[in-house]
C-alpha cells in the first residue's frame, strides 16, 4: 500500500548514514551517489523510502552490494519518457533495497553519462528549484495514493506526471545552464 508522508526532516540524515554505507562497500566503483526522489527535495511529500543513486561506469561495479546482502531484482529498468532516446543502454540499471533489518532505502545504479542517470538528478535539481512545481507534484502523489493504493498502479499514473516535469526540467537546465 502507498502510503505519503509529509516531509521529514531527518530524511537527509538517513540518506547521509545510507551514502556512507554505500561508499564503504563500493568506494572507487562508485563516482558519485546522489540522493534523489522526492525525499530529496525539502518540504516534499513522499513514501517514506529514502532513494539514493549510484553513479557507477559500469553496471557490474553494483556487484558488491549483493555481497553486503542488499537485496537485488533482475532485470531493472527504468521507463523511458516521451521524447526520450528509446536505446536500452539509455534506460538500463542495477536496483536494490535495503538489507533485512535496516532502514528502507531503493538503491538505483546506473551508469554516468547515461540518460536514466540525468533524469534523476535533473528531476531532483528542477524540483528543489521550484517549489510550485514541487507543491502540484505532492499533490498529485497524495491524490494518487487514495486512488491507486496498489504501487504498481500508483506508479503507472505518476511516470507520465513525472515526464511532463522532466520535459519543463530539460527547457530550464538549458536556459538555466544546468549540468549534473
Amino acid at each position: 500500500m502507498v502510503v505519503i508522508a509529509a516531509y521529514r526532516h531527518d530524511w537527509p540524515a538517513a540518506f547521509e548514514a545510507i551514502r556512507r554505507r554505500l561508499a564503504a562497500i563500493l568506494g572507487e566503483r562508485a563516482v558519485r551517489i546522489d540522493h534523489v526522489g522526492s525525499t530529496s527535495v525539502p518540504g516534499l511529500d513522499a513514501k517514506d523510502v529514502i532513494d539514493v543513486q549510484v553513479s557507477v561506469r559500469s553496471l557490474a561495479d553494483a556487484d558488491p552490494l549483493a555481497d553486503a546482502g542488499y537485496r537485488v531484482f533482475p532485470a531493472a529498468r527504468d521507463h523511458v519518457p516521451p521524447g526520450a532516446p528509446d536505446d536500452e543502454r539509455e534506460w538500463s540499471k542495477r536496483f536494490f533495497n535495503n538489507p533485512e533489518g535496516e532502514r528502507r532505502a531503493n538503491i538505483h545504479v546506473r551508469e554516468v553519462g547515461r540518460a536514466n542517470q540525468r533524469y534523476a538528478l535533473l528531476f531532483r535539481d528542477y524540483l528543489r528549484t521550484h517549489a510550485a512545481a514541487a507543491e502540484a507534484y505532492a499533490r498529485l502523489k497524495r491524490t494518487l495514493a487514495q486512488e491507486h493504493p496498489d504501487l504498481d498502479a500508483y506508479t503507472d499514473v505518476k511516470d507520465p506526471a513525472c515526464d511532463l516535469i522532466w520535459i519543463a526540467a530539460e527547457d530550464w537546465a538549458l536556459a538555466s545552464g544546468w549540468s549534473p
